[in-house]
């Protein structure tokens, strides 16, 4: 008889840690990256003065433009890391009514120095 409810006790404490982990690793969590990836050398040619299609053409479309009208250009990347806070670079451009760059907006900007991407803390995209 103690046998059986020393198998009992057992099993029932089995089952009830069978889901408890102390390792948060185990769990895979992919890298998601979202956006434009921007490379600094790229962010480095684009100069006030050209036009929408040069700087499309040295960057790609943009992934979002302004809602009200064609002037506001939004480069977005977004990443997360598995394990790591959400880091967010944004590259925006601004142009006037005849399609010309008049401000570049990259805070902190992108420079030749770093190998990867510089990414700035930013409100979510949602």
């Amino acid at each position: 008889m103690r046998c059986k409810t020393l198998t009992a006790a057992a099993v029932v404490l089995l089952i009830m840690t069978a889901g408890c982990s102390t390792l948060e690793r185990v769990v895979y969590r992919p890298d998601i990256n979202q956006g434009n990836y921007l490379v600094a050398n790229d962010v480095a040619k684009i100069h006030t003065g050209m036009t929408q299609q040069q700087v499309a053409y040295t960057l790609g479309t943009p992934m979002m433009h302004d809602p009200f009208g064609k002037n506001v250009w939004y480069y977005v990347f977004r990443q997360e890391l598995s394990r790591e806070p959400v880091k967010q670079q944004t590259l925006t451009l601004t142009f006037d009514q005849n399609g010309t760059l008049t401000n570049i907006d990259n805070k902190p900007a992108l420079n030749k120095t770093k190998v990867n991407l510089l990414f700035i803390q930013g409100p979510p995209l949602f």
